[in-house]
């Protein structure tokens, strides 16, 4: 054996942990279970499992940003945005694989699913919540999960992403009226001419508030991929089953359409009229 073969064999053979057992790989690796029989749920439940890694960092890394917005502690919070930014990259790119599987290719394995959704992801709600789009109807879907349905609950009462940008608005001395910032924060925010014009001032004046600026941009980044991440779904949907009603007795593809109407940020979008 060579020398640098030696050595590599004794890294690998000292104690602590191995690369498996620090990424618990077992566990990650013998979670997948097809219930089908047929060759492509494995790829349907690798791509669905995948996806919710990629939430669960989102939710990270979003919950630390708006911490750090609250605090007045941009910097790092810019980061972790643009962070989101990219896992959601990954997240939309994921449809593109998933989209390989044919129509017939999901009936052979339809059934296996039974009634479960993607309407029941605590992590997905969880991530609208985080970004704004609070629907505390949907929290019904989780009556027989106490302790998910609580941490819904928790992050329904909380102020978004969006909510902590305009009490940094505020704070900084833009002229927003109270109820724009001090509000009850389980209902969906309503957009405000006051603060439109607030990010219209920022925007006029890039270099006078920069960070600002740039907070305004890795929020769009963040709103921009998340629609695009939801429209490669619908069309991944609509491309196996068409116009079918989705797993679990769900709209299917009309349900996923009428969610791009969604905004999560407006402000940041009517802005862009000014120019």
């Amino acid at each position: 054996m060579s020398a640098p073969s030696v050595q590599i064999a004794m890294t690998l053979a000292a104690p602590g942990p191995t690369y498996a057992s620090y990424l618990r790989l077992d566990e990650i690796l013998n979670a997948q279970a097809p219930l089908s029989g047929t060759h492509d749920e494995m790829l349907f439940i690798v791509i669905h499992q995948a996806s919710e890694l990629w939430i669960k960092l989102c939710l990270h890394e979003l919950s630390a940003a708006r911490a750090a917005i609250a605090a007045d502690n941009l910097a790092p919070a810019l980061k972790m945005i643009a962070r989101v930014s990219r896992a959601q990259d990954h997240m939309i790119q994921s449809w593109n694989v998933l989209a390989t599987m044919t129509p017939r290719d999901f009936a052979g394995m339809r059934e296996a699913l039974g009634k479960s959704s993607g309407l029941q992801s605590h992590q997905y709600r969880l991530m609208e919540f985080m970004m704004g789009a609070k629907k505390p109807d949907m929290i019904a879907a989780f009556e027989a999960f106490p302790d998910v349905r609580a941490q819904l609950l928790a992050e329904l009462a909380r102020p978004s992403l969006y909510d902590e940008a305009i009490g940094l608005l505020a704070r900084r001395g833009f002229d927003l009226p109270r109820e724009t910032y001090e509000r009850d924060f389980s209902q969906p925010y309503v957009a405000a001419p006051a603060v439109e014009a607030a990010w219209e001032q920022i925007y006029r004046q890039p270099d006078l508030y920069w960070d600002l600026y740039d907070l305004a941009e890795k929020l769009a980044d963040v709103e921009y991929r998340f629609q695009l991440w939801r429209f490669g779904h619908l069309k991944t949907i609509e491309r196996i089953i068409g116009f079918k009603r989705g797993t679990g007795g769900t709209a299917g593809v009309h349900y996923l359409a009428s969610l791009m109407k969604e905004v999560f940020f407006p402000e940041l979008l009517d802005v862009r009229k000014a120019f």
